[in-house]
């Protein structure tokens, strides 16, 4: 005679709160503007296949600057790399981290200059599918800051240029305005948007999650942290030089993405590092390209991830 052995609830219950809860599977890149670090016998071992890239919107207009970008982007195709293309205001518009709004040069384009713009870098670079429309569209240095309706704009040309691309709707970074712009660049898309780009720095190096987690409370879909990584130094943010720390908050970076099943991609920023004088250093390796200890817990933390 056969006895089905009935379990209490209580165990059952108990049973699903010890068991391990399912990490996500965050897909992994580096955001690098420098084409050299396809030559890094490191880099080559990693065997990464995403790389982001920063591009002038008007870089076309500049031959020194075009030769630059396709460089980059040729190499980039040459060592099989899906380049996340992020659209940027021209490099001479900063100073000292401000954005030169006075300046006729450095006016923000409007959406028909602006898809004319991605049309001819899709043009030339047939190839790059995955791109994010501007960059840190809420930062004070971007001529989107306080103009949530300006980025949607360029989502909206951008969508409408490159139909089948991968498209993000908004490149954000972990500010205390984050949550209220994304409202209102949902509201001007309509809540279309379903791929959301985070610079969490401020996450990664305070150990903390309030920047994953105001994205994900006002948005749906998928949630990229676009540029992050640790600090080896950031003076103006009282982050004195230490390739300890950073190497330990590369680890909590790594921790963090695999939290939240919504983060589906890492781009860490960047590979090469500064001199001690810098005032912003995030860089896994040395100027020279020799190893940091950052780079030593970056390759731990990959394994087992989807490349």
């Amino acid at each position: 005679m056969r006895y089905r052995v009935i379990l209490p609830i209580a165990v059952l219950l108990a049973a699903l709160l010890v068991a391990p809860a399912a990490q996500a599977k965050v897909r992994v890149g580096l955001s690098e503007q420098s084409p050299t670090v396809f030559d890094q016998s490191n880099w080559a071992q990693l065997k990464l296949k995403r790389v982001r890239y920063i591009v002038s919107w008007d870089y076309a207009k500049y031959p020194g600057e075009n030769a630059e970008v396709s460089h980059f982007m040729n190499t980039a195709r040459a060592h099989k790399q899906e380049v996340l293309v992020t659209f940027n205001a021209h490099r001479g518009c900063f100073v000292n981290n401000k954005y030169k709004k006075k300046s006729k040069a450095c006016k923000a384009p409007s959406a028909k200059a602006y898809k004319a713009a991605v049309k001819g870098f899709r043009k030339q670079f047939p190839y790059t599918k995955v791109f994010a429309p501007w960059n840190e569209v809420n930062h004070v240095s971007q001529p989107t800051y306080r103009k949530p309706k300006l980025a949607a704009r360029y989502y909206k040309a951008m969508k409408s240029a490159c139909k089948k691309c991968t498209v993000m709707a908004a490149d954000v970074l972990d500010s205390s305005d984050v949550k209220s712009y994304l409202r209102k660049f949902q509201r001007a898309t309509k809540g279309k948007g379903r791929i959301w780009g985070l610079h969490n720095y401020k996450d990664v190096n305070r150990r903390q999650s309030k920047g994953v987690r105001n994205v994900a409370a006002v948005t749906k879909g998928q949630i990229w942290l676009t540029e992050t990584g640790g600090f080896v130094q950031f003076k103006t943010s009282g982050f004195r030089y230490s390739l300890k720390r950073a190497a330990q908050r590369t680890k909590y970076m790594f921790k963090l993405a695999r939290k939240n099943k919504r983060v589906k991609r890492l781009y860490n920023y960047r590979w090469f590092g500064e001199p001690r004088s810098a005032r912003f250093d995030a860089g896994l390796v040395n100027p020279d390209g020799s190893s940091r200890p950052g780079l030593k817990q970056f390759r731990k933390s990959i394994k087992g991830l989807p490349r």
